[in-house]
C-alpha cells in the first residue's frame, strides 16, 4: 500500500500499545478475537503502487504487491472505523475499549472443556488475588504508549523515567510502600511490570508499590549506573533475568552485591552463576544448600550447569541450562508444598516466583509481587496479604502451536489444521498454498507482547501463504521444529521457516548446540531465516544509527544463527522507548513476508518454469577483467552450472558449444576491446520505465544527477549487459561508478550507486521475472553498497537492489569474513567453492642450481679444497638470486673460503639452505578451480601433507613433523629453531622428516585409490590386519624408508584415519548438489569458511558459510601460538635491550576467523594483557598481566581494523580498546609502560583525560571499507602518495571507544598524533592461499610511509610481516615477505605455466600479482628492484 493508505489489524486483549506514529514504520494495534481496526501504514521506504502495468514474473512477489485483507468481512474500513478522528477522540477510544472489551469476552468462551487446561491465559478474569473484580484490559490514556526512545544517545538511550511507577498521595494514604527494582536483558516485561504496580496501587490492599526498571544495556551508561544505585539504596525487592553479557553481569553484580544483605527479596532468574548467587528470599539460597530435597534441587540445578559445560565446551549452556531449570521448577513445588520448615517454604515461593515471572501477565507479576512482600518485606504485617488466597502461577503451555485468532493452543500439527482449514477458507487462502513454519518465543506470547508476531502472520495470510506458529518456554527452539513442523509420519509440513525470536535455534542469548540445530534443520530441510527484533535499541535509535544493529546483538543473534545455517538477519520490529513494547515495522515485515514466500515458492514452482539470473562481476572496468573472481575460472564454471541446470529440467537454450563461445557471447570481441560499452546489450531500459520501476530512483540524483547517467548507457536509454539463454540471463554487474575517480566518495556528502547500477537490478526483478540471483564468485559490489553495517533498514542500498530476490553466492571457502557481509548486508545464502589445488612451489634456474651446490657440499664438506670451492660458488650463486638480501652476513663474493672454519661454512651453507627449503616448500595454488570438478586424489597431496602438520590435541592427533621429530629424540619445535638460525645438521634433518611426511603422504593418497583413481572409503578393519601381517601400515613402511625406522605406529594411526576422511573430503563434489538444493528451495548444510588446512571442517565445500562466535575468540590455542609470534618478533627487535615503544598493527577480518583470533591476541600480549573466558567460555573480559611476570615494557599498539573486521568483530574491538585503556591507566613507571607514556603524552596535548587519550583502535566510518588506496593503483592512474596517505587518514581515522560501544567517532587527529609515535608496523599472513601480493587490501591498509611522514624525525618504521602459514611460525621483514611471494608466484615458472593455461582469466591473475607488488612500493617502498627487473625479463 501507498503511504497514508491502511492496513487491517486484529485487536488484542494486550494493554497499552497506542497509535502514535513513527515514519518508516508501520505499527499494529494489538490482535486479540476477531475485529479490525484499520490504523496508518507509515511505510515510506515500500515501494510505491504501480500506476501502470509492468512485466513481472507470474508467481514472484514483489515489495510492492498490495496485500489483500485476510479478514474479509470484519475489515472495518477508514470511514466506519472511527478512526478518522484524532488519536484522543472520545469516539476511537470509545471503539477502541469496546472491541477490545469484546475481544476479550469472545476469548473466554472459546474452544471445547477438554482443551480447558491448555488455554492459560486465554481467561478473562483478573486473578491475582481469588475475589478480585473482573476487569477489561483498558486503554487508560496514562497507558498508551508511545513510540519515541528519547533523544539519541548512541546505541541505547537510557530513558529510565518512563519505566518509573510511582504512587500518588492518595495511593500512598496508609498504606506501606514496597519498592521494586528490576533489570532485564529484553523489555518486554516492562509493561506486565508496570500495569501488575498500578493495579496494586488501585486495588486498595494494605501495600502500594513503586517500580523502577532498567534495561541491562543501559547499565553501561555512568548516569545511569548512580541512578540503579541510588534506587537500590531504598528498594526492597530486586528482580533480574537472562543477564548473559558477561561485563554487565559483573557491573550489575558490583551494583547489587552491597545491598543483598539489606534487600528485603532477591529474585535472579535464570542468568550468569554469579549473577545466580545474588538470590535471596529468607532462608533460600542455591549457594548454600545441602542435604534433603532443597539439596537434592540445588545438586540437580548443578549437574544441569555441568552437563551443559562438559569438556569445557559451553555450546549448549543456555538453552541446556534453563530447559534442565525449567523442568525441575515445574515439580518441585508440589514437593515442597508438604515439607515443614522455612527452607521449603521459602524454596516454593521462590520456584513458584520463578513461574509466575515465566507467565508474564500483569496477573502473574502482581501475584509474584503480593507473594514475595507478604512474606518477606518486613514493613507489611504478618497477615496482611492472604497468601492462601493469591494464585498458583497461570501460565501457557511450555510448548505448543499457536496463532492469533485460533480459539486454542494445539499439542500436533493434525490438531491445528482441524481448525486452520476453515481459516483458511474464511480468509481466502487456498489449502495448497505454500507453508511457513515461524518460531515463536513464549515470553512474547505470554505477556501479551505479540503484536510483531501478529503483524507477520498476518501479512504472510495477506499473500496467500499459510501459517504454521510453533512456540516453547525454554531456549531450545528446535522443539517446534521437531513436534509441530512435522506429520504424524514424519513428513515435513513447512515449505520455508522464520525464526522470530532472533536467537539461535538452541541455545538462545546465552550460547548455543549448533550441532543439535543443524541436525534439526538438515531434517526439515527447508529454507531457515532468522528475523531480529531490537532488543538493546528503540526504533529511533537503530533508525539514526549508521552501525545498525547493536553490537551485543549482532554477536548473540546474528552470529549465533549464521553457525545454525540461518540466512537473512532482517529487522522486523522495534521497542517502544516508553513502554517497552515490541512495534513491528510494516515495510520490513512486508519484506520478511515477501522473501519468505519466494523462497517457498522455489519448492513449488517446476524447474522448467524458474527463471535464474547468474550475475558476473568485472574490476577494474575493462572487458579484460570480466568474469573476475578469486581462484576461480569463471567461464568454465557457468558453462558446467548451466550443462547441470539443463540437465535438471531447468529451459536453458542456446548454450554455445564450449567455453570459448560463452565468453565471446557475452565479451563479442575480447581481444580487441576494452570498452564495457562494447558487451552484449541484452537489455535497453528507457528512462520513463526505469523511473516507473525503481522506487529510489529519485534519491540517486543527488550524487549522479537525472538518469540515465553516464555509466551503463548510450546517453538515451540504460543499458543492460549479458546474454539470456532461455530463462537463464547471464548478467554483468555494473561497477561501483568511482573506479576512474578514487576520491570521489571520499567528498561526497553521501553515496550511492549509479542508475546503470540500480537499472540492473530492476531489470532482474521487474522485466527479466528472476526466481532466484546467482552471484557468482568472490566478489561484487551490491554488498559493500552505502548503507548500515548490520540490520538494514528499507533505505540501506543493499537492502534496495537485492529487493524480495532470493540471493545465492558462490563465494571462495577461504574467504569468510567477506562472505559474511554478502550474507548480512544483501541477504546471500553462500556456497563456498575450493580454491585451486596446492603444489609445492618448487626451485627454478639460479635456485635449483642452489640446490645441487648445497648438496655437492653435503657429501664434500670435509674436503677441505672441493668443500670450500662449493661454498663459494654457493656464496656467488646465492648472490645472483639476491639472497644475500635474506641472509644479512652472507660473505662477499670474493671471500676466500679456504680461510673459513668449517663450521662457519657450514652455517653459511646451512642459512642458503634454509632459505631454499622456505621458497620449495611454499604451498602454491595452481591454476583456477572450477565449480563441479573437485581435485583429484593425488592434486590433493600437498594440501594433506600441509593438514597432517599441525597438531590437533582436541582430536587427540599428533602432527607428523612431531610424530616423526619424537622417533629420533626431538620435538618439531627445536629443529624449526634450529633450522632457522642457520645450523646446517638441523636444516637437513628438516628436509628429510618433510621428504619422509610427503612419501608418507602420497602412500596414503595411493592406497586410498581404486584403478580409476577413485577415493574409497577405507576399511580400518583390513588396514589394521594388514599392517599387523605385514609389518606395519604403508605409511609407516614409507617413513622407515625415509630414515625414520622408529616411528610409533600407536601415534600415526589417529592421524593417518583423519587424514583418510579429510582426502575423502577434498575430492568430495558438493558445488552443484549445493546449487541446486538452494534452487529447490532446500536447506544449505551450513559449515565454516576458512583454511581448510588449519581447519579441514571447511571441506566439503558447497556449504552455506558462516564466520564463527565473536565472543569465542582468541581461544586458547589463538593465544599460545600468538605468544610464539610476540616472542620471535621482541626477539628480533630486542637483541640489545631496547624494545619498541608503539607498534601499528592492522587487524584482519578473515584472519582472524581462521586463526581464531591470534592477531587479536598478539595485539593483546603486546601490552601485556591476557584474555579471560567467562563461565560460559566467552571471551569477554581481560586482565593485566602485571609488570614482574611480563618481564619486559608494555607495548603501545596503534589497532588499524579493516571495515570487515569492524563489521564481524566489534565486540572485540571493545575488549582491545578496554585492554589499552586499562594499561594506560595502569600506575606503573612510564618507562615500563609505553601506553601510559604516550597516553599521557597526548592527554596534554589536546587537553583530554588520559582515557580520552588512549584511544588507539581505529577503523573507517560505518559502512565504509578500505583506505582506497588500492583503487588509485588498480585503476593505473598517477599516483599521488601525499594525497593517498591523506586519504587513508581520513578514511581510516574513525575511533572506537568501549566506553560508547558501538559508536565510531572522527578522530583523525588523536589517529595522526598516535601514529606519529610508531615504531613498527605489522601485519599477519594465515594462510598460503592469499599472500601479501594476491590481494589488495594488505598494502591498502598499510600505514608504512603514513607513519613515516608523521614522525617528527621523518624516520621511516621498520615493517614486519608474522607468518603462520605452517607449523613453523615466522616473523619477516616486509621487504623479505614480499620477496618470498615473489619467487614463489610471479617469478615461478610452475605459477604462470598453470596460470596461462587459464587463458585470458589466468592472464588476470598474473597482471594482478605485478599491480599488487607495485602497491607496495607506493605503500611501503617494500620492493627490491631485482623484482621488476626479473619480472621484466620474464614477461617482456
Amino acid at each position: 500500500p501507498s503511504p497514508g493508505s491502511r492496513l487491517s489489524y486484529p485487536l488484542s486483549v494486550t494493554q497499552g500499545l497506542g497509535c502514535d506514529q513513527l515514519p518508516n514504520s508501520a505499527m499494529a494495534m494489538p490482535q486479540g478475537a476477531g475485529g479490525a481496526v484499520s490504523v496508518p501504514a507509515i511505510a515510506a521506504h515500500r515501494m510505491p503502487m504501480r500506476t501502470s502495468p509492468m512485466p513481472q514474473p507470474s508467481k514472484l512477489v514483489s515489495r510492492g504487491d498490495e496485500p489483500k485483507p485476510i479478514l474479509g468481512p470484519l475489515r472495518a474500513s477508514a470511514s466506519d472505523s472511527g478512526f478518522g478522528e484524532s488519536e484522543g477522540s472520545s469516539s476511537a477510544k470509545a471503539l477502541a475499549q469496546t472491541l477490545t472489551a469484546i475481544g476479550a469476552a469472545s476469548v473466554a468462551l472459546r474452544g471445547s472443556k477438554r482443551r480447558e487446561t491448555r488455554r492459560g491465559l486465554r481467561k478473562t478474569q483478573r486473578v491475582a488475588v481469588v475475589d478480585a473484580e473482573v476487569m477489561s484490559p483498558g486503554v487508560e490514556s496514562e497507558e498508551m504508549a508511545g513510540l519515541g526512545g528519547g533523544s539519541f544517545s548512541g546505541f541505547t538511550g537510557s530513558n529510565v523515567s518512563q519505566r518509573r511507577v510511582v504512587p500518588n498521595a492518595k495511593q500512598s494514604e496508609g498504606r506501606v510502600k514496597v519498592k521494586v527494582v528490576y533489570v532485564v536483558l529484553e523489555s518486554q516485561y516492562q509493561a506486565s511490570m508496570t500495569a501488575a504496580v498500578k493495579q496494586i496501587n488501585k486495588s486498595g490492599g494494605p501495600i502500594c508499590a513503586e517500580c523502577v526498571g532498567y534495561l541491562l544495556e543501559e547499565i553501561r551508561n555512568p548516569e545511569t549506573v548512580e541512578e540503579l544505585r541510588k534506587d537500590l539504596e531504598d528498594a526492597n525487592i530486586f528482580v533480574c533475568s537472562l543477564i548473559f553479557v558477561q561485563e554487565l553481569a559483573e557491573k550489575l553484580v558490583e551494583l547489587v552485591a552491597p545491598q543483598r544483605d539489606r534487600l528485603d527479596a532477591c529474585l535472579c532468574f535464570p542468568s550468569m552463576p554469579e549473577v545466580m548467587k545474588l538470590n535471596k528470599l529468607g532462608t533460600f539460597d542455591l549457594t548454600k544448600l545441602t542435604g534433603g530435597p532443597l539439596g537434592s534441587f540445588a545438586e540437580q540445578i548443578k549437574e544441569a550447569r555441568n552437563k551443559t559445560l562438559q569438556a569445557g565446551k559451553p555450546a549448549a549452556s543456555g538453552g541446556a541450562f534453563q530447559d534442565s531449570l525449567l523442568k525441575l521448577v515445574r515439580t518441585l513445588p508440589k514437593v515442597l508444598k508438604f515439607l515443614p520448615g522455612d527452607q521449603a517454604k521459602d524454596a516454593r515461593t521462590f520456584i513458584l516466583s520463578l513461574q509466575h515471572w515465566l507467565g508474564g501477565t500483569p496477573e502473574n507479576v502482581e501475584a509474584m509481587l503480593l507473594r514475595v512482600a507478604g512474606q518477606y518485606v518486613p514493613a507489611v504485617t504478618p497477615g496482611a496479604i492472604d497468601l492462601d488466597r493469591i494464585m498458583e502461577p497461570v501460565v501457557l503451555p511450555d510448548s505448543g502451536i499457536w496463532h492469533p485468532l485460533a480459539p486454542a493452543i494445539y499439542d500436533t500439527y493434525e490438531e491445528y489444521m482441524e481448525w486452520y482449514k476453515g481459516h483458511l477458507n474464511f480468509v481466502g487462502v487456498p489449502q495448497d498454498a505454500p507453508m511457513i513454519g515461524v518460531i515463536l518465543q513464549k515470553s512474547h506470547i505470554s505477556t501479551k507482547d505479540d503484536g510483531h508476531y501478529v503483524s507477520l502472520i498476518q501479512e504472510l495470510e495477506s499473500r496467500g501463504a499459510r501459517v504454521l506458529c510453533g512456540y516453547t518456554g525454554g531456549l531450545d527452539f528446535s522443539l517446534p521444529l521437531r513436534e509441530y513442523f512435522v506429520n504424524r509420519v514424519g513428513g515435513t509440513e513447512v515449505d520455508a521457516m522464520v525464526n522470530l525470536t532472533g536467537f539461535s535455534l538452541v541455545g538462545g542469548p546465552a550460547s548455543q548446540d549448533a550441532k543439535k540445530a543443524k541436525e534439526a534443520l538438515m531434517k526439515i530441510n527447508r529454507p531457515y531465516m532468522v528475523s531480529v527484533p531490537l532488543v538493546f535499541q528503540s526504533f529511533t535509535e537503530w533508525q539514526q544509527s549508521q552501525l545498525g544493529l547493536h553490537p551485543v546483538q549482532v554477536a548473540l543473534q546474528v552470529s549465533l544463527p549464521e553457525i545454525d545455517g540461518a540466512i537473512e538477519p532482517l529487522i522486523y520490529a522495534g521497542r517502544d522507548g516508553a513502554s517497552g513494547r515490541t512495534i513491528p515495522m510494516q515495510d520490513r515485515i512486508s519484506t520478511v513476508a515477501t522473501r519468505a514466500l519466494n523462497w517457498a515458492r522455489l519448492r513449488q514452482k517446476p524447474n522448467a518454469e524458474k527463471k535464474v539470473a547468474i550475475c558476473l562481476f568485472q574490476f577494474p572496468p575493462d572487458k579484460g577483467n570480466v568474469g573476475t573472481a578469486a581462484y576461480l575460472d569463471v567461464f568454465g564454471s557457468i558453462f558446467s552450472v548451466l550443462g547441470r541446470l539443463k540437465e535438471e529440467g531447468y529451459t536453458v537454450e542456446g548454450i554455445p558449444e564450449d567455453i570459448e563461445g560463452l565468453q565471446k557471447s557475452i565479451l563479442e570481441d575480447p581481444l580487441e576491446q576494452y570498452s564495457m560499452a562494447d558487451l552484449n546489450v541484452e537489455y535497453r531500459m528507457s528512462v520513463d520505465e526505469y523511473e516507473q520501476l525503481c522506487p529510489y530512483a529519485e534519491d540517486l540524483r543527488e550524487n549522479w544527477g537525472p538518469p540515465p547517467g553516464t555509466l551503463n548507457t548510450d546517453g538515451r536509454d540504460l543499458l543492460v549487459y549479458g546474454k539470456r539463454f532461455g530463462n537463464i540471463f547471464l548478467g554483468v554487474q555494473p561497477t561501483f561508478g568511482y573506479e576512474g575517480d578514487p576520491m570521489r566518495l571520499l567528498f561526497a556528502k553521501s553515496a550511492s550507486p549509479h542508475h546503470g547500477f540500480a537499472a540492473f537490478y530492476t531489470y532482474l526483478e521487474f522485466v527479466f521475472g528472476a526466481d532466484a540471483l546467482l552471484h557468482f564468485g568472490t566478489h561484487g559490489s551490491l554488498e559493500f553498497m552505502p548503507g548500515k553495517q548490520v540490520g538494514m533498514s528499507g533505505s540501506c542500498y543493499p537492502d534496495r537492489l537485492i529487493s524480495v530476490l532470493p540471493n545465492l553466492y558462490y563465494y571462495a571457502a577461504n574467504n569468510p569474513s567477506e562472505a559474511t557481509i554478502a550474507k548480512r548486508r544483501s541477504y546471500a545464502s553462500t556456497i563456498s567453492y575450493l580454491t585451486p589445488p596446492a603444489e609445492n612451489a618448487g626451485l627454478y634456474k639460479g635456485l635449483n642450481e642452489l640446490s645441487e651446490l648445497v648438496k655437492s657440499y653435503q657429501g664434500l664438506r670435509e674436503n677441505e679444497q672441493r668443500g670450500a670451492s662449493i661454498v663459494a660458488s654457493i656464496v656467488a650463486t646465492a648472490r645472483q638470486c639476491n639472497l644475500d638480501k635474506d641472509i644479512e652476513d652472507l660473505p662477499q663474493e670474493d671471500e676466500d673460503m679456504k680461510a673459513v672454519p668449517i663450521d662457519e661454512r657450514d652455517l653459511i651453507v646451512g642459512k642458503v639452505y634454509r632459505r631454499l627449503m622456505e621458497i620449495e616448500s611454499r604451498a602454491l595454488p595452481m591454476g583456477l578451480h572450477r565449480v563441479g570438478v573437485p581435485p583429484t586424489a593425488e592434486e590433493s597431496v600437498a594440501t594433506l601433507v600441509n593438514i597432517a602438520q599441525l597438531d590437533r590435541p582436541e582430536l587427540g592427533v599428533k602432527g607428523l613433523p612431531n610424530i616423526i621429530a619424537a622417533s629420533v629424540g626431538l620435538n618439531a619445535e627445536q629443529v624449526y629453531r634450529s633450522a632457522d638460525k642457520g645450523n646446517l645438521e638441523d636444516v637437513a634433518r628438516l628436509q628429510e622428516i618433510t621428504e619422509a611426511c610427503r612419501a608418507a603422504v602420497r602412500t596414503l593418497v595411493a592406497e586410498s585409490t581404486n584403478s580409476q583413481g577413485r577415493v574409497e572409503e577405507p576399511n580400518f578393519v583390513v588396514q589394521d590386519m594388514m599392517s599387523f601381517l605385514y609389518g606395519g601400515s604403508p605409511w609407516k613402511k614409507a617413513i622407515d624408508a625415509a630414515g625414520f625406522p622408529n616411528v610409533n605406529e600407536d601415534d600415526l594411526k589417529p592421524l593417518f584415519v583423519y587424514l583418510q576422511s579429510c582426502l575423502k573430503l577434498i575430492v568430495c563434489n558438493n558445488e552443484l548438489p549445493g546449487l541446486l538444493k538452494a534452487l529447490n528451495g532446500e536447506y544449505i548444510e551450513p559449515g565454516p569458511g576458512g583454511d581448510p588446512i588449519r581447519n579441514p571442517d571447511v571441506l566439503p565445500t558447497g556449504k552455506n558459510m558462516h564466520a564463527l562466535d565473536p565472543q569465542s575468540i582468541p581461544t586458547k590455542a589463538a593465544v599460545d601460538t600468538a605468544y610464539v609470534v610476540v616472542e620471535r618478533l621482541l626477539e628480533r627487535l630486542g637483541k640489545d635491550g631496547e624494545f619498541p615503544e608503539s607498534i601499528a598493527f592492522t587487524l584482519w577480518g578473515t584472519d582472524n576467523i581462521k586463526t581464531y583470533g591470534e592477531s587479536l591476541a598478539q595485539v593483546l600480549a603486546l601490552i601485556g594483557c591476557r584474555p579471560v573466558p567467562d563461565s560460559l567460555g566467552r571471551v569477554n573480559k581481560v586482565e593485566l598481566i602485571p609488570l614482574e611476570q611480563l618481564g619486559r615494557p608494555r607495548i603501545d599498539v596503534v589497532c588499524n581494523c579493516s571495515g570487515v573486521f569492524r563489521d564481524l568483530f566489534i565486540n572485540q574491538m571493545n575488549l582491545l580498546d578496554r585492554a589499552i585503556k586499562m594499561a594506560a591507566e595502569a600506575d606503573e613507571p612510564i618507562e615500563q609502560n609505553f601506553v601510559r607514556k604516550h597516553t599521557l603524552d597526548q592527554a596534554a596535548e589536546f587537553n583530554i583525560s588520559v582515557r580520552q587519550a588512549a584511544t588507539r583502535v581505529f577503523s573507517n566510518a560505518a559502512g565504509s571499507y578500505s583506505a582506497n588506496v588500492a583503487l588509485a593503483v588498480e585503476n593505473g592512474t598517477n599516483v599521488d602518495e601525499e594525497a593517498l596517505q591523506k586519504q587513508f587518514v581520513t578514511r581510516k581515522g574513525f575511533a572506537l571507544s568501549s566506553d560508547n560501544p558501538g559508536e565510531l567517532t572522527e578522530s583523525s587527529e588523536l589517529f595522526k598524533s598516535a601514529l606519529s609515535k610508531v615504531d613498527l608496523t605489522f601485519q599477519n599472513l594465515d594462510s598460503s592461499e592469499i599472500s601479501l601480493t594476491d590481494v589488495s587490501h594488505y598494502f591498502d591498509n598499510d600505514p608504512t610511509k603514513v607513519v613515516q611522514n608523521l614522525r617528527k624525525d621523518g624516520k621511516k618504521p621498520s615493517a614486519f610481516i608474522a607468518d603462520t602459514t605452517t607449523a613453523n611460525a615466522q616473523v619477516r621483514s616486509l621487504s623479505a615477505q614480499v620477496r618470498l611471494d615473489s619467487r614463489t608466484k610471479l617469478l615461478n615458472p610452475k605459477f604462470y605455466e598453470a596460470s596461462l593455461k587459464g587463458g585470458y582469466e589466468g592472464v588476470r591473475e598474473i597482471s594482478k600479482r605485478l599491480r599488487y607488488t607495485f602497491g607496495w612500493s607506493t605503500t611501503a617502498g617494500a620492493v627490491d628492484n631485482f623484482v621488476y627487473e626479473d619480472s621484466n625479463d620474464t614477461y617482456i
